[in-house]
């Protein structure tokens, strides 16, 4: 068996000469392999609880440990006679007090004496076992105040305490953990009654599972054991509240049935009675009945009934004779009514079949007039359905205009600015291509001038030396050629010039034009005075001469910037044509 901090405590004390740090190297050489513990210098060592790390110092252990009770103390307090200290002792070594009569030898004594260390692990121990035999609750104690007073509450020294004596901690354990402990055996007895399934074994742990099921309980809320079944918190609460319906629902059905039975025995006993009562009154009036007729007394009632039998008739004669004559003068009185009557009957029954025979004549003409005008009705229905079809028709017909025309009027808009954009990117396309021709025009009229002299600084020394040595008539020569060669030179610039100046022209002249052009038509088709009927006698397909406009100013626009390309080479040529027939003037002159 290993033996664990305290035992090791306990031996280590029995040495003389033993000490703190031989204490701790012991606790290392021991204990080393354990994952709880961890041994640090200057003879400290760390132990890793539930809660985190604590370090611990060896120093004073030893002492500590060896710090036993004197057994003089415990032989003084056992040769007492009060019942105090005997108590005491008693305590000490188990037996029951007597007085004045010791409790064990010192030498027994001397075999019971214990250590601090085990003195502790023994309370642990006893601890431990009182709980695991008690279920997981406990009861703890949290001071409202510190004046003690009643109904004052002080809420920052409450979660001070609770924070101190770890209570959501506890909680938190008891969550995560398995409280509830339960044998299979009972669970089946208390909660076996909940199963819908009869087909289930009768094997308790077989019922626990299937009670578990029924009710949705997820499996990470309960483990099962060999003897028992572990549950989280809450479920078993869960568990009861279902049993407790179920009692509920078996308490009242009970009830009902017994009601009804109860109420059906009553209505047996209750007829029971009645027939039984009715036999023994029946009986007894027939007794009575026959008792009489044997002395003689019946017939004294038979002669006393005949006098008021004769009354009644009597009374019903006179009452009846007095009915039939009332009948009879009221059938008198209404044969002479109905004889006085008859006469003007017989006149008003002539002017009734005069108006039968006008009637009659008249109900022949209605029927023709009263078809014509059923026919007229239907008519006018039939028109009345259409025209409302026709303007439903020409509403919706209108809304749909309407809504192409906003389209339309959108469209033109963003159309408008997408042209004044590519207007104005073509605008600045001329403009720089104007300014450069300007200033190559600027460029080339120095140059020019520069050419013009006969001077011998115009020209590099070699030219001028050639010149001289193949030139035999001397410089009269030379000027003539020069002179004759700069107007073909000018005129070729001047014509390439113009001719490119024409053209940059007719390019800014049919943008205008075109421009002018494609705003009036935009103009016409998106004017904001219109309406949509307008609009439609004005073109009865817009959206289709919006298309045409639109692919007319597209390839438009692809053939001005194809001719713009074009204008810009030849203004680029120009440029290189001048400046190549500059660098090579001598050489055309020869």
């Amino acid at each position: 068996k290993p033996l664990g901090i305290l035992s090791l405590l306990d031996e280590e004390s029995n040495f003389p000469k033993a000490t703190d740090l031989t204490f701790a190297d012991k606790l290392k050489r021991h204990l080393k392999d354990n994952p709880c513990f961890k041994g640090e210098r200057d003879g400290a060592f760390c132990l890793r609880h539930y809660a985190g790390e604590v370090l611990y110092d060896t120093s004073g252990f030893l002492e500590k440990n060896r710090d036993s009770v004197l057994v003089d103390l415990i032989q003084f307090l056992s040769s007492s006679t009060c019942q105090l200290p005997l108590l005491f002792a008693s305590r000490v070594f188990g037996q029951s007090p007597t007085a004045g009569s010791p409790l064990k030898h010192p030498s027994s004594i001397d075999s019971q004496k214990q250590s601090v260390g085990m003195k502790f692990k023994g309370q642990l121990f006893k601890l431990m076992h009182q709980l695991e035999t008690t279920k997981p609750h406990f009861i703890r104690c949290i001071k409202p105040n510190t004046k003690q007073l009643p109904g004052l509450y002080e809420k920052d020294l409450v979660l001070q305490q609770l924070r101190c004596c770890g209570v959501l901690e506890v909680v938190r354990i008891s969550r995560s953990g398995y409280p509830t402990r339960i044998p299979h055996q009972e669970f089946a007895e208390r909660y076996g009654c909940l199963l819908l399934d009869t087909n289930v074994s009768k094997d308790p742990l077989s019922v626990s599972v299937a009670v578990l099921q029924q009710f949705n309980i997820l499996p990470e809320m309960y483990q099962v054991g060999y003897t028992k079944l572990y549950l989280r918190t809450g479920q078993i609460a869960a568990l009861e509240d279902k049993r407790r319906q179920f009692l509920q629902g078996i308490v009242g059905v009970q009830k009902c049935f017994r009601g009804c039975q109860a109420r059906h025995h009553f209505s047996e006993l209750k007829n029971g009675v009645t027939a039984l009562q009715s036999f023994v009154r029946g009986e007894i009036a027939r007794r009575k009945f026959q008792a009489l007729k044997k002395k003689g007394r019946t017939s004294a009632p038979e002669t006393s009934l005949e006098a008021p039998q004769k009354e009644i008739i009597y009374i019903q004669s006179a009452i009846r004779g007095c009915l039939a004559r009332k009948q009879l003068d009221h059938l008198r009185k209404m044969n002479t009514l109905g004889s006085e009557t008859w006469k003007p009957k017989a006149k008003s029954s002539k002017k009734t079949s005069e108006l039968k025979d006008a009637t009659k004549e008249q109900v022949q003409v209605l029927p023709t007039a009263l078809a014509e005008l059923q026919r007229r009705v239907l008519k006018a229905e039939a028109t009345l359905e259409q025209k409302e079809e026709e303007n439903a028709a020409l509403r919706e017909q209108l809304r749909q205009y309407e809504t192409k025309w906003s389209d339309y009027e959108a469209r033109m808009k963003s159309m408008e600015e997408t042209w004044q954009k590519q207007m104005a990117s073509l605008q600045m396309s001329l403009a720089a291509a104007r300014k450069s021709l300007i200033t190559e025009d600027h460029n080339s009229v120095p140059t020019r001038k520069f050419e013009a002299p006969n001077s011998p600084r115009d020209y590099d020394s070699e030219d001028t030396a050639s010149m001289g040595s193949r030139t035999p008539v001397g410089t009269g020569s030379m000027p003539l050629k020069f002179s004759a060669a700069i107007p073909d030179i000018r005129s070729g610039r001047e014509t390439n010039t113009n001719g490119t100046l024409t053209a940059v022209n007719d390019l800014i002249k049919e943008f205008e034009l075109r421009k002018q052009t494609f705003d009036e038509d935009a103009r016409s088709l998106g004017q904001e005075g219109h309406k949509p009927s307008e609009l439609l006698a004005y073109n009865a397909n817009p959206e289709e001469e919006l298309r045409k406009l639109k692919a007319r100013f597209e390839s438009w626009k692809k053939d001005y910037k194809v001719r713009l390309r074009e204008t810009k080479v030849r203004l680029h040529k120009l440029g290189h044509s001048d400046a190549d027939k500059r660098r090579k003037w001598w050489g055309k002159m020869r």
